[in-house]
This record gives C-alpha cells, sequence and structure tokens, in this order.
C-alpha cells in the first residue's frame, strides 16, 4: 500500500482532481472492532491491459491488468467481504480494443471476479452488436440503470441494480450512464435512450431502500465528477438524491487524492470517489459493518499500480 507522503512523491505527473473538504469527523480502520466490507473500484480503463512503456510521457511503467489482478487476489486473501466494481469505459484506447472489441477485457475481468461494472460511452464504440459481442464473455452484471434498452442486441446484458448481501448487511448497487445525445454517434447507440439520471436515481434508491431493505447504497456512475456548464455530474448527482452512500464515478478521468464528501438532501454525506483512468490506480474503500447503517464508518486510500504494490 503507498502511503500519502509516498505517493506525493512518486506521482507528480498524475492530474489531481478537484477536492471538496474531507470531513474532519471520520473514524479510522483502527478503531473497527467487528466485520468489515472492503470495496475495490476502477475507472475508466481503456483497454490498457499492458502497464504504459517505461519512455511514456505519462505514467511512464504503471499499470497492467495481470498486476491490478495480483492486488486482488492478495486483497481477497485477506478480507472476507470484498466487492470489486469499475464505473465504465472498460473500451477503447489500445490496441487490444481495435482487434478483440473488449472481449479479452470482458474475460479478464471475469477471472478477477468483477462484482458489476456500469456502462460507459465508450462501450457503444463498436454498435450494439459489437457490445452484445464483448458482453457475452462478461460473467458479471453490467448496470445502466437510466438506458432503455428493450428490443436492442444490448438489452439481455445490462441491468439496472443488483444487490449483495454479507452478514445480513445488504448493499444495492445501480449504475448510470451519461446522456448519448452529443456524446456518442447516432448510429453506435441506435434504439437505446437516455433518462433523466437524477430522476431514475430518485426512484431507484428508494426501491433498494424501503423495497430491497438495503443499508447501503452504490451508485456507478459514468456521468462525470463535476461540469461548469450545468451538466448533471457526480457533484449534482449527490446534491440532489438522498439516500446515496457512495458514488464510484468516471467518464471525467479525475484523481480524487481521498474521496469527497458531499451533503445530501437529507443532510447525509455522500462519499464521491473516482481513479483517473488507464488502470494507474485501484481505489479502496473500508465499511465498519458494526453498529448503527446510520453513520458508517469508512476508511479510504488507493494503490498505485507500479510493479511494486504492496498490501
Amino acid at each position: 500500500m503507498i502511503n500519502r507522503k509516498s505517493f506525493i512523491k512518486q506521482a507528480a505527473a498524475l492530474t489531481a482532481g478537484t477536492l471538496l473538504p474531507l470531513h474532519a469527523g471520520e473514524r479510522l480502520l483502527h478503531e473497527f472492532s467487528g466485520p468489515k466490507l472492503t470495496i475495490l473500484y476502477t475507472n475508466d480503463t481503456h483497454a490498457r491491459l499492458d502497464p504504459f512503456p517505461e519512455n511514456s510521457r505519462q505514467f511512464a511503467g504503471l499499470g497492467g491488468i495481470a498486476r491490478r489482478a495480483s492486488l486482488v487476489k492478495k486483497v481477497r486473501a485477506q478480507e472476507k467481504h470484498l466487492l470489486l466494481l469499475d464505473a465504465g469505459d472498460v473500451f477503447q484506447g489500445t490496441p487490444w480494443f481495435d482487434v478483440y472489441g473488449g472481449k479479452v477485457d470482458m474475460k479478464l475481468m471475469s477471472e478477477m471476479k468483477y462484482d458489476a461494472m456500469a456502462i460507459g460511452n465508450h462501450e457503444f464504440d463498436r454498435g450494439l452488436d459489437g457490445f452484445a459481442e464483448a458482453a457475452k464473455k462478461a460473467g458479471f452484471p453490467m448496470l445502466a440503470s437510466n438506458y432503455i434498452t428493450r428490443n436492442t442486441p444490448m438489452n439481455p446484458f445490462v441491468r439496472r441494480q443488483i444487490i449483495k448481501e454479507m452478514e445480513g448487511f445488504r448493499v444495492g448497487i445501480f449504475g448510470l450512464g451519461i446522456q448519448l445525445h452529443g456524446v456518442v454517434e447516432r448510429e453506435l447507440f441506435g434504439n437505446v435512450r437516455s433518462q433523466d439520471p437524477i430522476a431514475v436515481s430518485k426512484r431507484g434508491v428508494d426501491s433498494l431502500r424501503n423495497f430491497h431493505d438495503c443499508d447501503y447504497v452504490i451508485c456507478l456512475s459514468h456521468l462525470g465528477y463535476r461540469y461548469e456548464n450545468g451538466q448533471t455530474d457526480d457533484i449534482t448527482l449527490a446534491q440532489s438524491v438522498e439516500g446515496i452512500d457512495l458514488i464510484i464515478g468516471g467518464h471525467t478521468h479525475t484523481f480524487l487524492d481521498e474521496p469527497v464528501l458531499v451533503e445530501n438532501p437529507a443532510g447525509k454525506q455522500t462519499i464521491i470517489t473516482q481513479m483517473g483512468h488507464s488502470g494507474v490506480r485501484v481505489g479502496r474503500i473500508d465499511l465498519n459493518l458494526t453498529g448503527s447503517t446510520e453513520n458508517i464508518p469508512f476508511e479510504s486510500r488507493f494503490y498505485l499500480i507500479d510493479g511494486k504494490t504492496g498490501v
């Protein structure tokens, strides 16, 4: 595990996202006395299956799916309860995608036992048939609660939400995709339709909380971290929808060194996090599963995937 001082020295080339203040009252894991849930997450890996070349101008020698898989395996061996999640844009960016169209990514992510991923805009880059061909290799759900996919090749592979349970603790997970018009070429998304992510989220969270009795709700968002043009982003989502505990974001390639906490309409805190792009980082959040579910203590960290990653 890389500590904060080491990161500052090693990662000067990384573009840090704009941060809001971290809530000062959060407790750390060393105070936890009971079971916990560990969440590992990625976003915008963009077919970066190999590490960046050592002579790369940016991220030299970093990344690589074999290293990420090794890290996940180590953490799984240490933690009883683990979720592995991705916030979308697995496709596009290297010759691996040009040749295999995402099928290799899906196969390797399945072998790593991902629990779910959001659908990013680049998942449409080979059209709906291309998405379906790659999705056949995915042994995990692909989530987009605000996309209407009926009567399209995408439909059999897309789910709105899933629920995971460990020791009676129920976690609801749903996905959000970005507005397709203006981002994805019309012929690529065909008859798939986007819905308003805030309205969809309000309905979905209400269902997860009140019908499915979820104790914790995670949104895998490919909306983007923050915009200045009024477009719906993760900050707006957190401020507008109560009941989301954690937003794992993507699309804007934002490197957040620490989670951002945003007050939701109920006056509670929603955690927002994002790990940049290209798999050079894997994020981690640990939740305390003991005590009240009203204010669950957490600890966050990230791993820099540099070939020397420890746990």
